[in-house]
C-alpha cells in the first residue's frame, strides 16, 4: 500500500556506495600505524538493519563527522569504538507525529530511539516558531509542517502570530471564532498567502487538524488547502473529520480532495479515527492507492485517547462517536471512573482537567500494524513538567518493537524498524532532500542511529504513570554524536537541528 516515489539521485548514490562494503564516501579522519582508516566512531559487530537495501547482517559501522563512512564486514578502527555485538543497529527513528518540542519531550523521545521528531498533523506558523524552547538544546532533530490551524486563527480569529510558539497552546490558544466561523473569500485569499509563505520558509507540508474545526470549514477552504499543497508538491497531513464510530465519510472526503487536486495525502492516527472500521479504512486507502492517489497513513500503538474534559469533542455526542459510556473514561490524576453526575460537574468546574477515554480495541491497532506500509508514530502530547499529566506516548516505538513485534509477532523486527525509519523518510524526501540521507544505514547517510537490544526492548510508561523511560534502547546517535549511552542521556550534548524542506 505504501507508495515508493521515483528514487532520487541521492538515494541511487547511497545504494551504489553501500554495495561497495567499506568503501568510503568521505576521506577518513586519520590512519592507524598499519594504514587502516580510523573513524571518529565505530559501532562494532552489531546486527545492522537497513530497510531500503534489505541488509540484515553483522557489520561494523564507521562514522566520520555527521555521516556514515563505512558499513563493513571487516573490523574497523576508530577514535571511539562501541561494542554493540548482539544488538540491533538501526537507522534513528523518525516520528512524523509528535507535539512536544520541549526539553522534557526531547529527553524522553530520544530514549525511545527517536532521532528526528516532527509535528506534521498540527504544524506551526511561522514554521520558525516551532521548537523555540529547543534552540541550542536539542538532542534530536525537529521540524514542523505549515500549521493551517494557526493560519486560520490569524485570519479568521485574529489570533497573535506567535500563537504556535507555545506547544501547549497550539490549538487551545486560538480564539473561538477560529473553530466556529466559516472563512469568506477574502479570508481564504489571505490564508493562501500565509500557507505559501510558510512552505517557502521550509515547512514540511501542510498540517490540517480538520476534526477540531468541523463546524467551521467549508468545501472552498479545503479546496484552497489541497490546491496549495498540490502546486507546491507537498503532502497534506490531515486529522480527518471523525464521524460516528466507523463512519468513513471523513476519509472519503480527503481521498476525493487528493484525487481531484493531485495532492499527496497522509492520514493521521488511522485507528483512532476509524475505530471499529479500521480494516475498512485500510481497504479504502489501498483501493485509492491502486487508482493513483498518493496516500499514506500511520498508527500509534495505544488503545485510548487523552484530552481535556472541556474539549469540543466532548460537547458533541461523544458516547455515540466513540462507542463508549461514562465508565469508560477516567480522571487522569486519580484513576477515578465517571458517572453522568460526576462528568457534568467536572466539565463545568475543571474544563482543563485531563481525562483518558478507553475507546479502541487492540485488534484494531494490530490490524493497522499488520498492514504493509503503515508508519509508526507517537502523537506525544506536550511534555512540559513531570508534575503535569501527559499521554504516555513517549514509549511508542519501543512499545511496537517489544509488545507487537517480539511478543505478539504482529510484524517482524525488521518490518517494524522500516515503519519507523525508511518509510517516514520516503514520505518526505521527494520535497525535503534532507530525508534522502535519513532512515538508512548506508555509506553517505546521516549518522542518526539507534542501537537496541531486541530481546529486552520495551516501553514502561502507562496512562497512570507516564513519566517512565523505556528499556532496551542502549545507544542513540544524532549527527554522529552519542546522545544516549548505555540507556542514559549524555549531559551537555545537543546535536539536534531544525529540519526544513529547503535543501
Amino acid at each position: 500500500m505504501f507508495y515508493l516515489p521515483r528514487r532520487s539521485l541521492a538515494s541511487l548514490c547511497l545504494l551504489v556506495l553501500v554495495g561497495c562494503g567499506a568503501i568510503s564516501a568521505l576521506p577518513p579522519s586519520g590512519a592507524e600505524e598499519g594504514g587502516s582508516p580510523v573513524y571518529d566512531l565505530v559501532l562494532r559487530g552489531g546486527r545492522v538493519l537497513d530497510p531500503e537495501t534489505g541488509l540484515d547482517a553483522v557489520r561494523d559501522v564507521g562514522i566520520v563527522g555527521g555521516r556514515i563512512e563505512a558499513v563493513s564486514r571487516q573490523r574497523l578502527s576508530g577514535a571511539r569504538v562501541l561494542d554493540v555485538s548482539g544488538r540491533v543497529v538501526a537507522p534513528g527513528f523518525i516520528d512524523l507525529h509528535t507535539h512536544s518540542p520541549t526539553p522534557l519531550g526531547d529527553a524522553y523521545q530520544v530514549r525511545d530511539g527517536v532521532t528526528t521528531a516532527l509535528d506534521l498533523e498540527a504544524g506551526a506558523y511561522p514554521v520558525s516558531s516551532y521548537g523555540r524552547a529547543l534552540a541550542g538544546r536539542a538532542r534530536m532533530n525537529y521540524g514542523a509542517s505549515v500549521g493551517w490551524a494557526t493560519v486560520r486563527g490569524l485570519v479568521v480569529g485574529q489570533a497573535p502570530e506567535a500563537a504556535s510558539a507555545d506547544p501547549e497552546a497550539a490549538l487551545t490558544a486560538l480564539p473561538p471564532a477560529a473553530f466556529l466561523q466559516p472563512a469568506d473569500a477574502g479570508e481564504r485569499a489571505r490564508m493562501r498567502v500565509f500557507l505559501e509563505r510558510g512552505l517557502a520558509a521550509g515547512g514540511l507540508g501542510i498540517g490540517l487538524p480538520l476534526d477540531y474545526f468541523s463546524a467551521a470549514v467549508e468545501a472552498a477552504e479545503l479546496d484552497l488547502v489541497f490546491g496549495v499543497a498540490a502546486r507546491a508538491g507537498v503532502p497534506v497531513f490531515v486529522h480527518i473529520r471523525r464521524g460516528i464510530n466507523g463512519d468513513p465519510a471523513g476519509l472519503i472526503e480527503v481521498l476525493e480532495l487528493a484525487r481531484e487536486h493531485g495532492a499527496a495525502l497522509h492520514v493521521a492516527h488511522l485507528s483512532h479515527s476509524a475505530m471499529r472500521a479500521t480494516s475498512g479504512f485500510l481497504a479504502r486507502i489501498r483501493e485509492a492507492r491502486a487508482q493513483g492517489v498518493d496516500v499514506t497513513t500511520e498508527v500509534l500503538p495505544y488503545n485510548a485517547g487523552s484530552a481535556p474534559i472541556g474539549s469540543a469533542v466532548f460537547g458533541r455526542d461523544w458516547r455515540t462517536i466513540f462507542g463508549i459510556d461514562y465508565a469508560d473514561v477516567e480522571w487522569a490524576a486519580t484513576g477515578e471512573r465517571f458517572d453522568e453526575a460526576r462528568w457534568r460537574a467536572a466539565r463545568r468546574d475543571d474544563p482543563g482537567g485531563q481525562v483518558i477515554h478507553h475507546y479502541l480495541k487492540d485488534d484494531w491497532t494490530r490490524a493497522a500494524l499488520a498492514e504493509p506500509g503503515v508508519v509508526v508514530v507517537s502523537d506525544l502530547l506536550p511534555m512540559v513538567s513531570e508534575d503535569r499529566f501527559v499521554a504516555p506516548h513517549n514509549g511508542a516505538f519501543t512499545r511496537v518493537l517489544g509488545r507487537y513485534a517480539r511478543e505478539a509477532g504482529v510484524l517482524s523486527i525488521p518490518d517494524a524498524v522500516a515503519r519507523m525509519t525508511w518509510l517516514p523518510a520516503r514520505r518526505l524526501e521527494a520535497f525535503a532532500p534532507a530525508f534522502a540521507r535519513k532512515g538508512r544505514v548506508q555509506v553517505g547517510a546521516d549518522a542518526d542511529l539507534t542501537v537496541f537490544d531486541a530481546a529486552r526492548v520495551r516501553d514502561r510508561a502507562t496512562y497512570r504513570d507516564p513519566y517512565q523511560p523505556p528499556v532496551g534502547v542502549e545507544t542513540v546517535i544524532v549527527g554522529g554524536e552519542v546522545v544516549v549511552d548505555e540507556g542514559r542521556l549524555v549531559p551537555g550534548v545537543f546535536p539536534g537541528r531544525r529540519v526544513l524542506a529547503s535543501p
